[in-house]
């Protein structure tokens, strides 16, 4: 059985260097290559075939660099069943309700990710249901989880929540502040629609203590939003 103290070394010295490697090539590098991957062969890609080869790559590149810590942290998972088990449950109704408060919120602008998920769906419907839904979850956990908060989390909770949740919602926005050849911050604004399942998903991966429940969580909550958007 593992200890109730899950935070003593979730990740190594060597996995926490190639997480951030990773980062670098996930957050910078893998988007300016998906120019090519669609002009690949000289033939232009549906957006959403294009993503699955992105993502399918990137989590390709996640089971190589961290098979070791995300192992132990299936192991972690079925030793700790109950309590991972409860905390993704927990955690689900939380963001069910947050989100919905959320939602609430007058915001300026309205959120592109919804349009474009609701269009790639109607062209593409398997590749999209297999990016939001499968991949996307296991790559970003990886990252927003099982590095920015298991990295700092033997230091300072308080500063594995905020680099947990904070970057994580403003990644799902950003991009739209900075498209079209101009500049609108109200998009980033539309973060606060992220927050709830940033503190849903860090919960549940402190409570829990595997990467696993959070990546499942990650999984509904991505397969619950496709669902209302589409309804």
């Amino acid at each position: 059985m593992y200890p109730r103290r899950i935070w003593q070394a979730p990740l190594t010295t060597a996995e926490l260097i190639r997480a951030a490697v990773l980062c670098v090539v996930y957050f910078f590098i893998f988007p300016l290559a998906m120019g090519w991957v669609q002009t690949a062969a000289g033939a232009e890609l549906p957006v959403a075939e294009a993503s699955v080869v992105y993502y399918l790559i990137a989590v390709l590149l996640v089971f190589l660099l961290f098979w070791g810590f995300l192992h132990r942290d299936f192991l972690r998972l079925l030793d700790r069943l109950p309590e991972n088990l409860t905390a993704f449950a927990a955690a689900l109704v939380g963001w069910v309700v947050l989100d919905f408060l959320v939602r609430l919120i007058p915001l300026p602008v309205t959120d592109p990710n919804e349009m474009t998920y609701r269009l790639e769906y109607l062209l593409s419907p398997t590749a999209t249901v297999v990016i939001v839904v499968v991949l996307m979850p296991v790559v970003e956990e990886m990252l927003f989880r099982g590095f920015f908060y298991g990295g700092t989390r033997r230091y300072s909770r308080a500063l594995a929540w905020v680099l947990s949740v904070v970057p994580f919602a403003l990644y799902s926005v950003w991009q739209f502040a900075f498209s079209y050849g101009m500049v609108d911050l109200r998009y980033l604004l539309l973060a606060v629609r992220y927050l709830p399942a940033g503190l849903a998903l860090t919960w549940c991966y402190d409570q829990g203590g595997s990467v696993w429940a959070a990546i499942f969580l990650h999984m509904a909550v991505n397969g619950l939003t496709l669902f209302r958007i589409l309804s």
